[in-house]
């Protein structure tokens, strides 16, 4: 007969030990080690186990040429958004992770797939949150009145197992992982070794009857999905709601993906009939833009093959501290403190006694280095109190010797600045030297410069 053992797991990395440590061997955290009841395994020796018998149940290795990938299908989600960040599509057999903040949208975009998605396939919704008339009402008020859509309220994992295999569904959405456990676990639900395990058992099974899934999973304070690491490992991608809550744009994008790039981004606004796919979201992040103001500049940073233009703007004023203040929104705080400390030391132009801003309009993101000439050019107009022409975008990733070096994509991002109707470019000379085809023929005027000063001088031209 098996015998029980206490184990002390790490509800941060799922590090497991007989004994009870202050701090985590494994992830060095303080007092995260939390006792839990284990049935102890036994494998008996007899040959019967051992036979080849059992071995010949397994498939036997074969070469990479024999596989066929003609059965190859991915199924529309009904959104060109979704489908950009999935790579085409939701592919069958596939485990799907999607996170978020609350309230960002998780819940709702799949409940508004499943209108689309039923028409011509099978749908089980788990929910562990909400109950069946939560659901109801939200559908309501979504739209969503597919007679394919079946609902389960349920956080025992065996049990949804059990009305998979049974159901035989075309596709599973569980709302969410976090809420769901297995009952030969003495842990509560959520704990790390909860998650881990319903997560396997999921894929397990999904994996065996070719059924594509999607689990919704919560995050913590860090911003990252709450549980153990390997949960991001298990599954084929991971997709994850960005934004303010408060604001109504939301970003959705792939952090993994096993069937297409990480680089795409999707866009939505949150409306009150759900969340909305947006097109165009260059025009989106450009409304509303002041005119004849200092301080702001456009800036094109590239996601994934889409060019996505922004609002850069930053605020420099008298400090009345000793410290000045350095404070960034959807930049990194670091990168800005280093091209301050390029336009001190190789423009001439100092910023030691003032507090600097900097933000990215719309609940953007922009971490690419191609931002950084933007984010200096705001910074120079704020501080000289000079207009920048609202006709013209800058993009360029600056040095610490103020040069200014190339990016990737320049022709995409000067195309679409000419289909948005800009009429000026300031880009690093290099870009310009390695164009396919004539300055000329971008309709835009293209201004090729070799460092920050020159891009600075290039503004009053």
């Amino acid at each position: 007969m098996a015998k029980s053992k206490n184990v002390y797991v790490c509800t941060e990395c799922g590090y497991e030990s007989s004994k009870w440590y202050g701090k985590c061997p494994s992830c060095g955290e303080w007092n995260t080690l939390e006792e839990q009841i284990r049935e102890a395994v036994t494998y008996s020796s007899s040959p019967r186990n051992n036979s080849v018998s059992t071995l010949s149940s397994y498939e036997a290795p074969i070469q990479i040429k024999d596989i066929s990938t003609s059965d190859e299908e991915r199924c529309s989600t009904g959104m060109d958004e979704l489908n950009r960040v999935l790579g085409g599509g939701i592919v069958k057999g596939s485990l799907i992770l999607l996170g978020g903040d609350p309230g960002i949208g998780k819940s709702t975009i799949l409940m508004q797939i499943c209108e689309y998605l039923g028409r011509t396939m099978k749908i089980l919704y788990v929910s562990g949150e909400e109950s069946r008339r939560q659901l109801k009402l939200r559908a309501i008020r979504l739209g969503v009145n597919s007679e394919n859509l079946y609902v389960m309220t349920e956080t025992d994992v065996e049990r949804v197992i059990e009305n998979i295999k049974a159901m035989k569904p075309d596709i599973v959405m569980i709302d969410s992982i976090q809420t769901m456990n297995l009952k030969e676990l003495s842990s509560s639900p959520g704990s790390v070794v909860q998650v881990r395990e319903c997560t396997n058992a999921i894929m397990r099974t999904i994996k065996a009857l070719d059924i594509p899934t999607i689990i919704v999973g919560h995050v913590n304070k860090d911003g990252a999905i709450a549980g153990p690491k390997v949960l991001e490992h298990v599954v084929d991608a991971v997709l994850y709601f960005e934004g303010d809550r408060h604001l109504s744009y939301r970003i959705l994008r792939a952090v993994k993906n096993r069937y297409g790039s990480t680089n795409e981004i999707g866009v939505f606004e949150m409306q009150e009939d759900g969340l909305c796919e947006v097109e165009n979201p260059s025009m989106m992040l450009l409304s509303g833009r002041p005119v004849n103001v200092s301080g702001t500049c456009v800036a094109c940073a590239m996601e994934g093959t889409r060019p996505i233009f922004a609002e850069v703007q930053g605020l420099a004023a008298s400090s009345g501290f000793g410290n000045p203040r350095r404070m960034s929104t959807g930049f990194d705080i670091n990168r800005m403190n280093l091209i301050i400390a390029v336009l001190e030391k190789r423009s001439g132009y100092f910023f030691a006694n003032m507090d600097t801003y900097i933000n990215i309009v719309g609940g953007m993101r922009l971490f690419e280095p191609a931002v950084d000439l933007a984010v200096a050019v705001a910074l120079v107009s704020s501080l000289k109190d000079v207009c920048v022409g609202e006709d013209l975008i800058a993009f360029g990733e600056i040095g610490l010797a103020g040069e200014l070096r190339a990016v990737n994509h320049a022709e995409a991002r000067i195309r679409e600045a000419s289909r948005l109707g800009f009429k000026r470019c300031i880009m690093p000379y290099h870009n310009l030297q390695s164009l396919k085809n004539s300055p000329k023929d971008y309709g835009i005027q293209l201004l090729g410069v070799r460092s920050v000063r020159e891009a600075i001088e290039a503004l009053s031209n």
